[in-house]
């Protein structure tokens, strides 16, 4: 059996934001080794269209539950609803993000709130309501999507960038502590990725792929689940870009003024 293979139908999977990118390739790989799926986003319309899609595909039971993930209360209801639910998830993919280029100063305070509730808060109680139930079960696996921006603390990504190395940081501690229970948590840090997550028209996507500046979403989770299913704790999924990160942090003020006055036309 392939890594991570499991006998159809025999485990569950629960992957946020799961509607398109990034999450909808965990929960397409996931189905394709043999997991029956949970899939969380906000909008279930597109939830549905997916989960009968995959279905279709794979032969596996999707379930859908709408609901918004940036509020301090999310993950105690849908912990809360896979118990009443009778669902024992194996597997979960921490997935759902909201992205944001602006300098502090000009964000909105709305933004900021979700933005850390979503990327820390959620998170983090989402690993600790279902660690604590895999650790009693006997084990399982968590993956959490940070970010390569962890590397990159620059202007108008102050608040993206902190978020995700929160989440990073979280992580790897959280995996020590957990490994000892036999559950493995594992972060991903993937650079540029080309989904809708930037804003970035599919035209200019589609040049970031040809120019191998952006990578796909199938290969980010393909990446990402091998690294869960070996125990990594923490995985930059390209090697150019784990050779950029100590340029990262060299990188002299003048340098970072420029950077700055070349994007600011893209900060909202």
């Amino acid at each position: 059996m392939r890594k991570g293979e499991v006998v159809k139908g025999s485990k569950l999977a629960l992957v946020t934001g799961a509607s398109t990118g990034i999450g909808r390739q965990y929960a397409e790989q996931l189905a394709d080794l043999g997991y029956n799926l949970i899939i969380v986003s906000r909008t279930e319309a597109t939830l549905q269209e997916v989960a009968h899609e995959i279905e279709e595909k794979h032969g596996v039971k999707v379930v859908v539950k709408a609901m918004d993930l940036a509020t301090t209360d999310a993950a105690d209801k849908l912990f809360g609803w896979c118990k009443e639910e009778g669902y024992i998830v194996d597997v979960l993919i921490n997935n759902a993000g909201m992205f944001s280029f602006c300098d502090i100063s000009n964000t909105p305070a709305e933004r900021i709130v979700r933005t850390i509730t979503l990327h820390d808060i959620t998170n983090s109680l989402l690993c600790q309501l279902f660690g604590n139930d895999l650790a009693e079960r006997g084990g399982g696996y968590i993956l959490n999507m940070s970010s390569f921006s962890v590397w990159m603390p620059f202007p108008g990504l102050a608040l993206y960038s902190a978020s995700k190395a929160y989440l990073k940081s979280f992580s790897v501690a959280f995996a020590k502590e957990m490994r000892y229970k036999n559950v493995w948590v594992t972060a991903v840090c993937p650079a540029g990725i080309a989904t809708d997550l930037y804003g970035l028209t599919k035209k200019w996507q589609g040049i970031g792929l040809k120019l191998h500046a952006l990578s796909t979403p199938a290969y980010c989770a393909r990446r990402g689940l091998r690294a869960l299913w070996r125990k990594k704790q923490c995985i930059v999924p390209d090697w150019w870009c784990r050779a950029f990160i100590p340029i990262c942090d060299l990188l002299p003020r003048f340098a970072i003024n420029k950077l700055r006055n070349f994007t600011m036309k893209w900060q909202k």
